[in-house]
């Protein structure tokens, strides 16, 4: 028995004693019942109910688009219809790119002196350049050791659609052309291109010739000659529009206080776009579904291109394997000492939705979201990290470039000698970084491959039958590559980040001291103002019948 005495003070002010009891509860506690096992997923499944619906999404379109295949053949319109929501997704990740990359930019790096920010993108292209030549050599021993290619393919596949040829010079021009757009408008819809085009050129007859010609009444063979021209495509050059903005990122960051009204203005942006892509995520699992469904529904003999290229497919999402769940988290664990694989719970989301969407650039909203708010990634490194991520590292597709123009060497029953094979890494490599982060990207760069080596380029046209299936694991791979590299360049970029943010505390501490004093001394002065004038009014004033107004001796006139 507990006792507790306490004084109540009623009416007369006289004290009270009041003694108040507590019992001992006989009570047992109640013990919390264990979860059962299903109790336990069900709730899992309750707190990520959007990474649940989408992974149903994606397991729903692919069973609805097989099980549709078996039925007798569906109407073009019909597919359509079903593909039209995947289609309105894909429109609306792409209507966030812009504003996204602009803002992203903008905010990171102006947070940034000129100093951190060269250490961060110094740290992220040696990631980015490490790990795609990793998966460019990894997908040529894969195809070298499994040996896909067989010379009796190209009977049962026939011959290839021609395909102009295309020069690494012009390829590597145009990537700098891009990267120093001269219109930033078009650049938001247009890239430029060098286009090849034949031109009929007319034969030089000198005397003789021309008489023989008159005579012979015969018509010489046409000669054609390459021109090169400069055209724009349709496409948003990426590739520019990051370009400019991280030089305007940066200096906005070195104006300071003067630049304090764009620096929010772009946040606040950033910020809108980010509840825009919260409420487009709860759209993507319906979306994602059509999307695969229509998808698989519309390619004509999947079986027999599946059975025929089966072997290079299975190189390819081998090797992807290999790179994505292997080499990448050995070389997250090698460096930020963190369980690679809890990382890429984080970013689940982001890689169902790059296997859905095949676009890195279309997923990039979502994988702001997962690193930012999933695995507490500073909103700094991903602004400028990711954006660059989905423009040059493509590891994925250095993969399938490699293997896929070696399979085609062996195709063709070509031997390819070891320099050859080095041309083919390097060249996949230098490709993918110019690849635009858009839906198979990877045939149009797998043209400077193959022109490269000296392999015929009109055989790719056999692999598009199966490209719609591996442009989505290669565009999940590129995903996770870039996701991880903002992992590790956080890790080794923290300790800066800390004393910069400490640095910034100090200085808005003093400036904040500073306005203080500036206030105080701004008031003290008007006070000592107010007094002077006070004094000066009561030496120059009377009183006028003891009425409670003062009139100042050089208003009165005075009549005589």
């Amino acid at each position: 028995t507990l006792r507790h005495t306490d004084h109540l003070f009623i009416s007369g002010n006289m004290p009270k004693h009041v003694e108040v009891r507590v019992h001992e509860s006989h009570l047992e506690p109640i013990e919390a019942r264990p979860n059962s096992k299903w109790g336990t997923i069900c709730q899992k499944m309750r707190k990520n109910l959007l990474l649940t619906l989408t992974v149903m999404g994606v397991i729903l379109g692919a069973v609805s688009g097989m099980l549709l295949r078996v039925a007798s053949p569906i109407d073009d319109n019909i597919v359509m219809v079903i593909a039209f929501p995947g289609d309105i997704l894909m429109r609306m990740l792409k209507m966030l790119i812009l504003p996204l990359i602009i803002s992203s930019l903008i905010t990171g790096l102006s947070g940034l002196d000129a100093k951190s920010s060269g250490r961060l993108g110094s740290r992220a292209m040696i990631y980015y350049m490490t790990t795609t030549i990793i998966a460019a050599v990894l997908g040529v021993i894969l195809v070298l050791l499994i040996h896909p290619g067989n010379p009796k393919l190209k009977e049962n596949l026939g011959e290839g659609a021609e395909n102009d040829e295309v020069s690494s010079l012009d390829a590597f021009f145009d990537l700098i052309r891009n990267l120093f757009p001269e219109n930033l408008v078009q650049a938001c819809f247009q890239q430029i291109q060098t286009v090849v085009k034949k031109v009929e050129v007319q034969p030089d007859f000198d005397d003789t010739n021309s008489t023989d010609y008159l005579s012979n009444a015969t018509k010489p063979p046409p000669i054609f000659k390459d021109k090169k021209s400069l055209q724009f495509k349709s496409g948003m050059n990426v590739l520019g529009l990051i370009g400019f903005f991280i030089a305007f990122g940066i200096c906005m960051g070195k104006m300071g206080e003067k630049a304090r009204l764009m620096i929010d203005f772009f946040s606040i942006l950033n910020e809108i776009v980010m509840k825009l892509v919260i409420m487009i995520m709860w759209y993507s699992p319906f979306g994602i579904a059509c999307l695969i469904c229509g998808k698989i529904i519309s390619i004509k003999d999947l079986e027999v291109v599946a059975r025929q290229l089966g072997m290079y497919m299975l190189t390819v999402i081998i090797g992807l394997i290999i790179h994505g769940a292997i080499f990448l988290p050995c070389i997250y664990f090698a460096i930020v000492r963190k369980n690679p694989f809890s990382f890429f719970m984080g970013i689940f989301q982001a890689w169902i939705t790059a296997l859905g969407t095949a676009s890195s650039a279309g997923t990039l909203p979502v994988t702001f979201r997962c690193l930012e708010e999933n695995l507490g990634i500073d909103k700094r490194v991903t602004r400028f990290v990711l954006p660059v991520g989905a423009t040059i590292n493509m590891d994925g597709t250095a993969l399938y470039e490699a293997v896929a123009a070696i399979f085609i060497a062996q195709m063709n029953g070509i031997d390819l000698d070891p320099g050859q094979i080095i041309t083919v890494s390097l060249t996949a490599t230098l490709a993918s970084v110019g690849a635009a982060s858009i839906p198979s990207a990877g045939l149009v760069t797998m043209l400077l491959i193959l022109t490269a080596v000296g392999l015929p380029t009109q055989d790719i046209s056999l692999l598009v039958a199966v490209d719609w299936l591996l442009d989505r694991f290669r565009t999940s791979v590129n995903v996770v590559g870039d996701s991880y590299g903002a992992g590790i360049v956080y890790h080794l970029s923290k300790a800066e980040l800390d004393a910069l943010d400490a640095q910034h505390a100090k200085s808005d501490d003093i400036e904040m001291m500073t306005k203080t004093q500036s206030y105080y001394d701004d008031l003290k002065n008007h006070h000592e103002n107010n007094s002077n004038q006070c004094v000066y009014a009561a030496q120059n004033s009377v009183l006028l019948d003891d009425c409670k107004v003062q009139v100042t001796l050089k208003d009165v006139e005075t009549s005589t």
